[in-house]
């Protein structure tokens, strides 16, 4: 599904419940995420949509490392030879995206909620169980991310992973905001501002806590990389996430 403008100049594409986001700057696009490998199609069919190419990727950022949001990026940067950027505490995940610290065991998750089954489903059939990593990555930080597309503020968001990553549209009231905060749990299949749960969360407790770094940013849009946008007070969200706590 492509959705044109859920920002001022943000586009999400999402397909089996999984987000990734274009972002334009005039003739120049941002990639934030590559999420599952079916997706790259859905990807250039928008920018075309949009009257770009592949070929007008100017960098792709990952907010953390995870094979969910890795899909397409090793085809990106071997045929088109986009950069790859991405927290260094996500470097060694992102090179091997299946290795990862998460609090409970996963195989638990789809017993305790199985609603959670056809979500899941969705995802290997896109591709979830044969993402490529990637290496060779480019730094994320403040200085690095000046030059990108929209000139978004990262903002380091641990927990989820220990490298996770936010990123911040000042002037577009927007915060892209990858797994710190979703609306859409895939190991649970519960909807509403919340972590992802402890099945693919390194620590819940600092990922809760990271929250704040969202919350001070003032943002009305956020834009999760699971489920659909909230459009509304990013204090509220937050506070919705903490009342929920983890699973």
């Amino acid at each position: 599904m492509f959705r044109p403008n859920v920002a001022d100049q943000i586009h999400l594409i999402e397909h089996a419940a999984v987000n990734c986001y274009i972002v334009q700057d005039g003739a120049n696009v941002l990639l934030v995420d590559a999420g599952l490998p079916a997706m790259w199609k859905l990807v250039v069919a928008a920018l075309r949509e949009l009257g770009r190419s592949p070929r007008d990727i100017s960098a792709l950022v990952l907010t953390h490392g995870h094979f969910d949001h890795l899909g397409f990026a090793a085809r990106l940067q071997h045929d088109l030879d986009v950069p790859v950027f991405i927290h260094p505490g996500d470097a060694y995940i992102a090179a091997h995206p299946y290795r990862y610290k998460h609090e409970k065991n996963r195989l638990l998750y789809p017993v305790r909620y199985p609603r959670c089954i056809p979500i899941l489903t969705r995802m290997s059939l896109a591709g979830a169980l044969n993402v490529t990593g990637v290496s060779d990555l480019r730094t994320l930080d403040t200085e690095s991310a000046r030059a990108f597309p929209g000139h978004p503020e990262p903002l380091h968001t641990p927990g989820h992973t220990d490298g996770h990553c936010a990123l911040h549209f000042g002037d577009r009231g927007t915060v892209i905001t990858g797994d710190a905060l979703v609306t859409l749990d895939p190991y649970t299949g519960a909807r509403g501002p919340q972590i992802v749960s402890a099945a693919a969360t390194a620590n819940t407790h600092t990922a809760l806590e990271s929250l704040g770094m969202l919350a001070v940013t003032g943002a009305e849009i956020a834009l999760p990389g699971h489920g659909m946008p909230y459009n509304g007070s990013i204090a509220t969200a937050v506070e919705l996430a903490r009342q929920r706590g983890a699973t």
